[in-house]
Formats: C-alpha cells, sequence, structure tokens
C-alpha cells in the first residue's frame, strides 16, 4: 500500500525505512509522508531480520541514581532517535553479574552499536561485544581494535580554571573529596587537582585529600573529617555534584555559611546544582555533548560512507553561581585596611609623620577656612 501511494518500489520503501542514505531526499520525503497519512508502523523484528540490522543502540551506564546518568540517558535518546534509532537502556550498578546481564540483553536484541557510559572499571567483561563486533564507545579508556571509540574527556581543563577561580578570590587551603579510585574518571579528576594546584603554586597536604564515592552520603561523612581537622580549609573541591550536595548539607549541618566560612565546588553540573542553596559552582561536562558524541561515533562505525574516528573530544568549562567566594575573614581584613587607608600621614612640628584621621582633616580644614 506504502509503495503504491507513494508511486515507489517496494525495496524503496524499505531502504527508506531503514534510512539507507543512497534514498534520494525528495523520495524519502513522499515515502514518508505516506507512512504518516496511513498511520503505518514498521514491523522492527521483521524489518531487522530482512536488513540485518536492528536499527538499536545499547547504553549501559553505571547507575541511574545519580541525575547525571538520566539526564545522559535522555540526550542519548533524543539524538538517536533524530538519527533514526531507538535505544536500550541498561545499568550495571558497579556489579559485574548485573554488567553481564546488561551485556547478554544487548546481544539478544542485536543491538547495532553500544555506548558503554560507566566511566571505567568494567572493560574486561565487554569481550563478549567486542568478538562478536559489536561497534563500542567508551568514555575516557577501552580496549583497542576495530570498531571502537572513546570519548577522552579533558578533566583539566575545567579543574584547573576551578582551581584559578579559588586562587584569585585569595584561597590557598583547598581541599578535595576524591570519588572511588578504582574507576579511572575519578582518578583523572584527583590528578587534574594536584596538577592544578602546582601550576598556581599551591599545595594540598594529605589531610586536605579526603575519599569519597560519588554519593551526597559519601560528600557528608568526608565533609565531617574535615571539619575533625583543627583548622577547616577555606574551599573544598568535589569529584562530581552529589557529593558536593552532601558537603553543603554537612555544612548546613554544623553552621557555616557558604560561600561565607568555606567555599565549594561540584563537578558535573547537573540540573540540580542550579538549585542548591546557594546555587552550586560547578565544572561542566556536559550530558548533551557526550551523548552527541556517542551517538555520532556509533552512527559511524554502521553507516556506509562515514569515516570513523578513534577519539572523540569533550571539553569541561567552569559554570560560576554562588557556592564560592573571598576567604572566610577576608572582608574585616579589607575593611580594616580600608580604614587605615582614609587616614593620611603629615609632617609634624618634630619633622616626623604623624597619622591624620578624617575627623581631624575636617577640624583643621574649618580653622584653617576661619582664620581667612
Amino acid at each position: 500500500m506504502v509503495a503504491r501511494l507513494a508511486n515507489v518500489s517496494i525495496a524503496t520503501v524499505s531502504r527508506t525505512i531503514n534510512r539507507i542514505s543512497t534514498v534520494n531526499p525528495q523520495i524519502a520525503k513522499r515515502v514518508w509522508e505516506v507512512i504518516e497519512k496511513l498511520g503505518y508502523f514498521p514491523n522492527t523484528q521483521a524489518r531487522a531480520l530482512g536488513s540485518g540490522r536492528s536499527r538499536l543502540f545499547g547504553l549501559i551506564v553505571s547507575e541511574t541514581v545519580n541525575p547525571f546518568f538520566p539526564e545522559l540517558i535522555r540526550g542519548f535518546e533524543d539524538i538517536a532517535v533524530d538519527h533514526g534509532y531507538e535505544i536500550l537502556v541498561s545499568s550495571a550498578n558497579g556489579d559485574p553479574q548485573r554488567m553481564a546481564l546488561c551485556i547478554r540483553r544487548m546481544l539478544e536484541r542485536r543491538a547495532d552499536g553500544v555506548a558503554v557510559m560507566t566511566f571505567g572499571g568494567e572493560e574486561p567483561l565487554l569481550e563478549q561485544l567486542s568478538e562478536r563486533k559489536v561497534p563500542l564507545v567508551f568514555v575516557d579508556v577501552g580496549p583497542k581494535g576495530p570498531g571502537i571509540s572513546l570519548l577522552k574527556v579533558d578533566y583539566h581543563n575545567g579543574i584547573r580554571q576551578a582551581v584559578q577561580h579559588l586562587a584569585a578570590l585569595g584561597h590557598r587551603d583547598i581541599a578535595f573529596v576524591t570519588g572511588p579510585q578504582e574507576l579511572h574518571s575519578a582518578h583523572s579528576r584527583l590528578s587534574a587537582f594536584s596538577r592544578s594546584l602546582q601550576e598556581c603554586g599551591l599545595v594540598a597536604g594529605p589531610e586536605r585529600i579526603v575519599g569519597g564515592d560519588h554519593t551526597m552520603e559519601g560528600g557528608m561523612q568526608a565533609m565531617g573529617q574535615l571539619l575533625e581537622g583543627k583548622r577547616p580549609p577555606t574551599a573544598v573541591m568535589c569529584s562530581n555534584d552529589m557529593t558536593a550536595i552532601g558537603v553543603l548539607h554537612e555544612l548546613y549541618r554544623a553552621g557555616l555559611r557558604v560561600p561565607d566560612d568555606l567555599s565549594v565546588i561540584g563537578f558535573d553540573d547537573i540540573h540540580m546544582a542550579q538549585v542548591t542553596i546557594p546555587p552550586l559552582t560547578t565544572i561542566r561536562m556536559s550530558c548533551f555533548e557526550l551523548a552527541r558524541a556517542a551517538v555520532t561515533a556509533l552512527c559511524a562505525h554502521v553507516e556506509e560512507g562515514v569515516k570513523p574516528k578513534r577519539d572523540h573530544g569533550i571539553d569541561t568549562r567552569l559554570v560560576i553561581r554562588e557556592s564560592t567566594g573571598f576567604p572566610r575573614g577576608t572582608m574585616l581584613h579589607l575593611r580594616k585596611t580600608v580604614s587605615r587607608g582614609n587616614s593620611i600621614s603629615r609632617v609634624g612640628k618634630s619633622g616626623k609623620a604623624e597619622r591624620v584621621s578624617p575627623g581631624e582633616r575636617a577640624k583643621r580644614k574649618a580653622d584653617r577656612a576661619r582664620l581667612i
């Protein structure tokens, strides 16, 4: 019916539905108009059997509790749909058995390609997909071989901007709450922090590097540990936003104000970061850019006429909101400095400089006016 009304062959309808790039755009548009008019829904399973392609991309994420990953899933789906693909989502939750089930689902559903957005730690379990020549996309690190692309995040750029921002405000005592160090991404963020401190001529002692687990609870515990020390830091940088939100909560419970008593910076720029109290200064690693790069890489591997790239760069940058400010006590020091600056020195009868207050200057000026 579709072929007859569109005045094309059945093969052309099939190629159009499968989004084969060789179909004339005007003809494809006419076919899709007929499909929409008829309310026709192609049988995707039959189409996959006929073409050998499922038009399905898999997405494996670490978890779905952290808002970063639902935001990533949404972006991945929106972009995949724009390219004519459906998606199949699985979460590994750091469990090897769960990861094995994720892989099995991808193979059973004949996914054309799979994006593994777990940020490191589970790559050895993915040999089944690689052996079956399923195109794969990883973040940061992954096995070498054909059909594999990497999304390489520039953690250093955004973290350097954050450290420079704190240093410019006057902070010299900056702590860092890490993520799980078995994750390559968490280790890279800590390394970028240490390197950025050195570039600014600063050093963080071992007591200023506190272990975290990328959760709110981990952030609360880490901040509690920092507050137990003899002197808390003036600023805390966190390996992700959920940790930073936990830090904010612990500071609130301790009766401390952000940023008056302590500045806080996160990493990710999840949507929630805009509505914390105060709104969180953070380092943006765009979910949309990650999703777009992942879909683009997978499409390049499975579609004709596109040369796939091994590496796709992902930038990071600082987003300044209201959780960073001058170190505690700075404004009091400035007020004292300004107060001293309002006094001027003059040479007295003894030949030595004497400090004259603004009030004294006004009195002497009035006395001179009367003499005139």
